[in-house]
């Protein structure tokens, strides 16, 4: 197959950079949108204090709102994109999508042009958000899949905290150059992506499903035993993989109507529910819109952008957690600590704000109508809601964000996979989309009741977690869809099965490597030895 890379973290590295730019959109827009080239650029608002008022808040919504509202229409079309090209062709799509939707949106001179530009990169992320996590879940080693597939998070928020400090530095610029260059900038990695995809290997699941075995088992051989074709993992694979086949080759082409169909619609309800909460918890809002809420409390320029950005850094190594320990914690448990975390301070900001802020002046502070509300008279006040803010992040970072993109891969079955991610995806972008367009006039209009709504959110999905997620980590993807079709499952009695899934993987592990293994994790593996695969 020419020379290919098969380190599943390198594989890993170069697949997420899609998440990356996800993360690109949220930051620059964030840092982009307070300035002043920006908000003359696009003015609609007038003069005020020798300053321009930049666009109004409904724009500013409708601008937002682009890019996920794209996200949306390109998440349902990766289902047909990946079936027909391929995990990576789907990848490399979404990249020259990328690299036309920025061309567009960093040459725009009115906000039509800057509208559809966002829409059209939006279109790209769409497809990569959808497609990444299933190929690198169908590459992984079952103990390390919720690792690399929530390396897609972590990606999400290196872009975040990347083009956050490259849009803040050229907002120094005077001119339009100041929002034109980031938003050129951002090619150059869907450029490099594209052009490393062609040294990625193929989804072995992918391959299987299009009859061509002998790639599926070199893949396999390769990414998980170095190319000993005949490792006792890769064989089970191999064998797990072909009776999902065969069992599937009755059924017609997987079509989406197929997810509403059967038992199929529990899980699909999981999996549009999974990325639903994941926006609901009001993440993507505080992310996106961070710097309205910091100049409520009193922060203002560079102070606030400067404030702003400590989010970013909490987001970034908070997700390291979640690399690290997730395939030992499992799905369930990150799920609900991270909501009860959430509510609490949602709720902990809402009171704060009720109790100490005051309605800001007609038309907001420093002239801008989101910042409705005022604590710059109590400075403690004001700290709070900033402790708030990066505590509510730091407890997203390692829950919510990750496992939203490692649970759904892991819900279907091969035929359904691509169809059944994309529209779980497509349920998080067209929320996204609303949201974005939502909170500038809630901010406006509801004021602190925003963090009201949203910890009313948190709470509902706490509850819906318990009783309707079971727990996937553990599990090989063919024993997942073995766990669904036994009946009687009682999703808060699954448990994780880490141990499981790393004795069935020591049989792919060369003998001279056997006996360190064993001495590392004890007798417990020599003990139950006998339930390796021959």
């Amino acid at each position: 197959m020419g020379y290919k890379i098969t380190n599943i973290y390198v594989i890993t590295t170069v697949a997420v950079i899609g998440g990356a730019l996800f993360g690109f959109d949220i930051a620059s827009m964030s840092a982009i949108l307070g300035t002043q080239q920006y908000k003359c650029a696009f003015n609609q608002t007038g003069m005020k204090d020798g300053k321009c008022g930049g666009p109004t808040s409904s724009t500013q919504g409708g601008i937002s709102a682009a890019m996920p509202g794209g996200s949306w229409v390109g998440a349902l079309a990766s289902g047909f994109v990946t079936d027909y090209l391929g995990r990576r062709g789907a990848i490399q799509v979404g990249a020259v999508i990328w690299c036309i939707g920025s061309a567009i949106v960093c040459s725009s001179f009115g906000i039509p042009q800057l509208v559809v530009g966002r829409f059209i990169n939006g279109l790209s992320v769409g497809i990569l958000s959808a497609q990444v996590p299933v190929y690198v879940a169908e590459l992984a080693q079952p103990s390390k899949r919720g690792q690399v597939v929530g390396a897609q998070q972590w990606a999400i928020t290196w872009g975040i905290l990347i083009m956050f400090y490259i849009s803040y530095g050229c907002s120094f610029i005077e001119g339009n150059a100041a929002w034109r260059t980031p938003w050129g900038v951002q090619m150059v990695p869907a450029a490099l992506l594209f052009g490393l995809v062609f040294v990625l290997p193929e989804s072995p699941r992918w391959l299987a499903k299009k009859e061509r075995w002998e790639e599926a088992h070199e893949v396999l051989a390769t990414v998980h035993a170095k190319g000993d074709y005949n490792a006792p993992f890769v064989q089970t694979e191999m064998h797990e993989i072909r009776e999902m086949v065969e069992f599937e080759r009755s059924n017609k082409d997987a079509s989406y109507l197929d997810l509403f169909k059967g038992n199929m619609i529990y899980r699909t309800h999981i999996g549009v529910f999974t990325q639903i909460w994941s926006q609901l918890t009001g993440m993507n809002v505080m992310m996106l819109y961070i710097t309205y809420v910091f100049g409520m409390a009193g922060l203002t320029g560079n102070s606030n952008l400067v404030a702003s950005s400590i989010q970013y850094v909490i987001n970034v190594v908070m997700t390291i957690l979640a690399l690290v320990f997730i395939d030992r914690w499992g799905r369930r448990t990150p799920l609900l600590v991270g909501s009860t975390l959430m509510m609490t301070f949602m709720f902990a900001n809402a009171g704060i704000m009720a109790t100490y802020g005051r309605p800001a002046p007609p038309g907001g502070l420093d002239n801008v109508p989101e910042q409705s509300w005022d604590l710059s008279d109590a400075q403690s006040a004001a700290k709070g809601v900033i402790a708030c803010t990066y505590l509510f992040v730091a407890s997203y970072a390692p829950t919510w964000g990750p496992v939203s993109w490692i649970y759904p891969p892991e819900l279907y079955p091969l035929r359904l996979r691509g169809k059944a991610v994309a529209l779980s995806t497509s349920s998080n972008w067209i929320f996204n989309f609303a949201l974005s367009y939502f909170v500038p006039p809630a901010f406006e209009n509801i004021q602190w009741k925003v963090y009201i709504v949203f910890g009313v959110f948190c709470l509902a999905m706490t509850i819906h977690v318990f009783f309707a997620f079971p727990e996937t980590a553990g599990k090989t993807l063919e024993e997942v869809e073995t766990m669904f079709t036994t009946p009687g499952l009682r999703p808060w009695k699954t448990k994780v099965q880490y141990q499981h899934v790393r004795m069935l993987e020591q049989g792919a592990i060369q003998t001279d490597k056997a006996a360190d293994i064993r001495a590392e994790e004890g007798t417990h593996i020599e003990k139950n030895a006998s339930a390796l695969p021959e």
